[in-house]
C-alpha cells in the first residue's frame, strides 16, 4: 500500500478509521497486512490509503454501502476488530461519507 488510491468517478464511499495505537506490534502489522489483501479482493473495494504518526489515519475507498457492510462482516476482519478492541487500539473512530467530488493532479 503506497501513495494515493486511484478511484473512479464519484459517487463513491470512503471509510475513514482513525485510531490511536497501544504500545507494542503484538501481531499487528501482519494482521495489517493480511487486511490489506483481504480487503483487496472484496467486491466494491476501490482502493486505501493510509498515514500513522500519535493517529493513524486509513480511508478505504468502497463502491457501495452494500459492500462496506460485506467487508465489516467478513470473519476475517471479525477478528482483526475483536484484537483491535482488545489490544491494539486505545482509541478509535471510524467515520462513513460518501464521496460526491473529487479531483487533483
Amino acid at each position: 500500500m503506497s501513495g494515493i488510491a486511484e478511484t473512479p468517478e464519484p459517487p463513491y464511499f470512503a471509510v475513514i478509521f482513525s485510531s490511536v495505537r497501544t504500545e507494542g506490534d503484538r501481531g499487528y502489522g501482519a494482521m495489517a497486512d493480511r487486511m490489506l489483501e483481504l480487503a483487496a479482493q472484496q467486491e466494491g473495494f476501490l482502493g486505501i490509503e493510509s498515514a500513522r504518526e500519535e493517529v493513524g489515519i486509513t480511508v478505504s475507498y468502497w463502491a457501495s454501502e452494500e459492500a462496506i457492510k460485506n467487508w465489516k462482516q467478513n470473519a476475517e476482519h471479525l477478528e482483526a476488530q475483536r484484537l483491535g478492541h482488545n489490544v491494539w487500539y486505545a482509541d478509535f473512530r471510524v467515520r462513513v461519507a460518501r464521496v460526491e467530488r473529487a479531483y487533483g493532479i
